[in-house]
């Protein structure tokens, strides 16, 4: 177990059919993209907990009432919390505001990144013990993980997102701030049929 404690915040879109992964329906058509969704999220919940940095907190949009949160929220070690209301950057600021107020440090990720492990985990808390942040860049541009020791909103509010230069506006924002970062090893996010190939094989056996 690391000696570097704080909390782990994994931000989740309910798995729901027609809703969620969208891009991959042509793919995996409506259920089977949902059925993959819910299994990238119960995997990543499984290695936030093994990280063992210290609690973690599974924070969701819309609501809470999806079957697969309440089953998940039935973990020790893991509390359940919403999104709330505004836009992505507004929401991750508000939740490492949060966050931040009890703990030492805070790592925020999505559910995307089949490579993003306990050990990656674990990586990216140590590399705080130095550096004011620390992200795990993605593949399409933008980044899979990131994490704080202190409250930064500068880095998200007025971002735009989901495009392939959000890694690099986010340097800028930390040169502009005048913060030290760390970089772990680029992960691959899986939102297009291309990005299915580095899903292990048997998280598919149960989709069209």
């Amino acid at each position: 177990m690391t000696s570097v404690r704080g909390a782990v915040i994994v931000f989740a879109k309910a798995p729901r059919a027609g809703h969620a992964k969208t891009r991959l329906i042509a793919a995996l058509g409506a259920d089977g993209a949902a059925r993959l969704a819910a299994r990238m999220l119960e995997e990543t919940i499984a290695h936030a907990l093994a990280a063992g940095i210290g609690p973690v907190e599974l924070c969701v949009t819309p609501d809470r009432d999806h079957p697969s949160f309440a089953a998940l929220a039935a973990h020790a070690g893991l509390s359940l919390t919403e999104q709330g209301e505004g836009e992505l950057g507004e929401r991750m600021a508000r939740a490492f505001d949060r966050v931040l107020a009890a703990h030492g440090l805070a790592l925020l990720i999505g559910t995307d990144a089949p490579q993003l492990d306990a050990p990656y985990l674990r990586a990216a808390a140590a590399a705080l013990r130095d550096a004011d942040a620390v992200f795990g860049p993605a593949a399409d541009g933008g980044y899979a993980l990131v994490g704080l020791k202190h409250p930064a909103p500068g880095l998200f509010t007025g971002m735009r997102w989901s495009h392939d230069r959000v890694m690099t506006h986010t340097r800028e924002r930390i040169a502009a701030a005048g913060l030290c970062h760390a970089e772990l090893p680029l992960l691959h996010d899986v939102d297009e049929p291309a990005d299915l190939r580095h899903v292990p094989g048997q998280w598919l056996e149960a989709t069209p």
